[in-house]
């Protein structure tokens, strides 16, 4: 009828889903894409008013629990949390992880939620946990396309499935295109079960149970199925079952047919073998029922999902006409109420009210055209537009813009703030030793946390910041993995999806890019997307800034800021505030990224006597050094480069203040930096990212958000690396990144275009 904007759709898998869907029990997980309506319909997690309702985008979470109207149609979720932002009894229920729409991204995300299977049931401590799993009996089922297999992320995830032994169990959809194009453009051999039967397990090495049936054979897909899930369920071994001979009716969505490309001979053999078809040939075959009771069960499905397709539009657009009938109301009590412009009221008014099927933005705009009307208009007489607009803005504000990160009295803006106690005479160590020891202490604190990322466990990472660790914590506390970035991040979300507390270690800052698209399509939008119905408190670990070479001193934070808005991106300048923002997001259940400065882990400081309970708070900035002349903003490695400036500069008379941002997201929730600048009238922002990178979030914060423009005498001023890749050595170090010289004349310079007579050129 036109009342959607988009259908994508699983016609023709049907009988494979509901196959899979005998198997899946209590606990479970599904990491599937959007086309398992089937399967969430058969495990009892959607019904068919919910299916309509997210195609109509409502946004009442109790219409479409899965995103409350914030996801497409076929995105499918259970909700993990109560009404309180606190975890249900996982063990209860059957659960899916939300899904996202980029091919092969529900992969990774795979890896963590079988693993976490495999924590549960070999870590004797996780034994008295509850809520969270039986015994580690839970499987971890995975859907995707054949021609998504293409992906590197699933072979990545693939391997690092059979190389952890974990009860994972995917399920390829394979109806032999990728939308227009062929299978023996998308995999070797037109066949990935065949490409994949190196993977095997035999009697000599661990691997995959590989299974390939037909998506029509009914009785072939309950007992593979069957065979599949209890080898993953019993005996942790990963098992993948290649759907074969699947046809998709409907095409890849409603934006075109797939009539276009698909030959006539494949479609008179996709109308021959839709597995509705042949699975209605079945039942007769087997006299489990005849031809009318079959097309009365077919007739009453039919009646019932338009029953429920009305209900949903009924309902969806039952909640719009609550805010259009209140805005035509407002209107015209106002038009009644001036003699200014009432023509344009009137006009505004007829011409909502004509409006087929309205919409909020209807509302919305002709609101705003009224207010704009009346904008010579006194105040009171505005009243009822003025606050159906505030009423208005509250609500689509909880509606499209809410739950980006946790509200819950957990989240990490809520963690009490502990100072760091050091004790008199305590001696120096090496800035690693503090990291050390704090991780020591979460480890002993609960058993949900773990450790985990390349070189992480034997050896204690690069940076020896776990040394000792895994052999006093076991090997499923601090453990190794390969070089995997996008599926060391995926087993870590995949992991804080069921209750754990993983510490995911990606070894340089620079490697990050491996995973950046996971974090961005996933973790990042997943309290979002489903507003506040899954959380994955995730700890990043890293790395960066400068060091050594193009691939060792990396800071891309302004791609980092840009593309990982819903985690906290955090950038300690030294390991002791590293080790309290670890102890703070360990407190709390939101996402971070923690980038630890590289060359400070043999730099010396002092371990707190409370190494373990210390917090720094996030979004509190500190200021390192006071001074009346400039305000100079920094973070992480640069805070000793600018330090050591701002000494320099004292001595030619220049007082420098000096502000360690810490925490970039959030940012300086005090609004503490632009107080500096009301006291200095000067601005600089000294990082080691590109030009217009994080410098220029920084400004936007400082003299937008917080109007730091006004205080201004000079122009702010930036200082950052060069646009290209640091070069290699202490000189390409030196002439790519800033250095003290650089900060030293920038400022300098600074303050001479103020006071020309007392600071001349240098140069």
């Amino acid at each position: 009828m036109g009342k959607a904007k988009f259908g994508i759709f699983g016609d023709g898998k049907e009988l494979a889903q509901i196959a899979m869907a005998k198997v899946f029990q209590n606990g479970d997980f599904r990491s599937g894409y959007y086309r398992d309506q089937t399967f969430m319909f058969a495990i009892g997690q959607l019904t068919i008013q919910e299916y309509f309702a997210q195609l109509y985008a409502h946004t009442d979470v109790t219409a479409d629990p899965s995103s409350a109207g914030r996801l497409m149609n076929g995105h499918f979720a259970t909700r993990l949390l109560d009404e309180n932002g606190d975890w249900k009894d996982l063990t209860k229920e059957k659960h899916s992880s939300s899904d996202v729409s980029p091919t092969a991204s529900q992969m990774p995300r795979l890896v963590g939620l079988a693993y976490a299977s495999k924590l549960y049931r070999e870590v004797p401590a996780l034994k008295k946990v509850k809520g969270f799993s039986v015994n580690g009996n839970e499987v971890a089922f995975g859907t995707i396309g054949n021609a998504s297999t293409s992906e590197g992320m699933f072979y990545e995830a693939i391997n690092a499935a059979g190389v952890l032994q974990v009860p994972m169990l995917v399920s390829v959809w394979d109806d032999e295109y990728g939308i227009s194009v062929p299978k023996e453009y998308h995999t070797t051999k037109g066949n990935i079960s065949a490409v994949l039967d190196g993977f095997k397990r035999d009697k000599k090495h661990a691997g995959y149970e590989i299974f390939t049936v037909n998506g029509w054979d009914y009785e072939a897909l309950i007992d593979t199925y069957e065979k599949a899930a209890a080898i993953s369920r019993e005996e942790h071994v990963p098992t993948l079952v290649h759907v074969q001979q699947l046809t998709q009716p409907q095409g890849h969505s409603t934006s075109g047919s797939h009539e276009r490309y698909k030959s006539k001979e494949r479609l008179q053999w996709e109308a021959e073998y839709d597995c509705n078809i042949q699975f209605r040939k079945w039942i007769l075959s087997e006299g489990l029922a005849d031809a009318e009771e079959l097309d009365g069960i077919e007739a009453e499905a039919k009646k019932s999902a338009k029953e429920a397709k009305e209900a949903a539009w009924k309902a969806f657009n039952g909640s719009l006409k609550i805010d259009f009938d209140a805005a035509l109301a407002a209107i015209e009590e106002v038009a009644n109420n001036t003699n200014k412009n009432t023509d344009e009221l009137n006009s505004i008014k007829e011409e909502l009210s004509k409006t087929v099927n309205p919409i909020k933005l209807d509302s919305y705009r002709a609101v705003k055209k009224a207010l704009r009307a009346l904008r010579t208009e006194q105040k009171s007489v505005k009243t009822p537009l003025t606050n159906w607009l505030k009423n208005a803005d509250e609500t689509y504000f909880d509606q499209y813009n809410s739950k980006l990160y946790s509200t819950s009295k957990n989240s990490a803006l809520n963690v009490e703030v502990v100072d760091a106690i050091f004790d008199d005479g305590a001696s120096q160590v090496d800035g690693r030793e503090v990291l050390q020891a704090c991780f020591d202490e979460a480890l002993k604190r609960d058993p949900k946390v773990f450790a985990f990322g390349e070189d992480v466990g034997k050896i204690g990472d690069v940076n020896q910041a776990f040394a000792g660790l895994q052999e006093k914590h076991g090997v499923n506390r601090v453990t190794d993995t390969g070089i995997r970035e996008c599926t060391i991040i995926g087993q870590g979300i995949g992991a804080a999806l069921r209750g754990l507390r993983p510490i995911a270690e990606i070894q340089y800052l620079d490697y990050l890019l491996y995973a950046i698209q996971i974090l961005s399509d996933d973790l990042a939008s997943l309290q979002y997307r489903t507003k506040g119905g899954q959380k994955a408190p995730l700890i990043i670990r890293t790395r960066g800034h400068r060091l050594e070479g193009v691939w060792h001193s990396g800071s891309p934070m302004g791609m980092i800021l840009h593309s990982l808005r819903g985690i906290y991106v955090l950038t300690p300048r030294n390991m002791t505030q590293a080790a309290g923002f670890y102890n703070t997001m360990l407190k709390s259940d939101d996402p971070a990224l923690i980038i630890e400065c590289l060359n400070g882990y043999r730099l010396k400081e002092q371990i707190p006597s409370n190494v373990g309970e210390f917090t720094v708070p996030l979004g509190k900035v500190e200021v390192l050094k006071e001074g009346t002349d400039v305000t100079i903003v920094t973070y992480g490695s640069m805070c000793r480069i600018v330090m050591d400036a701002a000494d320099q500069l004292e001595k030619y008379g220049i007082s420098c203040e000096v502000i360690d941002a810490q925490s970039l997201i959030p940012f300086d929730l005090n609004h503490d930096i632009v107080e500096s600048v009301k006291k200095t009238n000067r601005l600089v922002v000294a990082d080691e990212d590109v030009p217009g990178g994080a410098s220029a979030f920084i400004l936007q914060k400082v003299l937008e958000e917080q109007g730091a423009y006004k205080y201004l005498d000079s122009k702010p001023t930036t200082i950052t690396a060069k646009e290209h890749r640091p070069a290699y050595s202490s000189d390409g170090d030196y002439f790519s990144k800033p250095n003290i010289e650089e900060v030293f004349d920038k400022v300098y310079d600074l303050i001479a275009e103020a006071d020309p007579e007392n600071y001349p050129d240098i140069y």
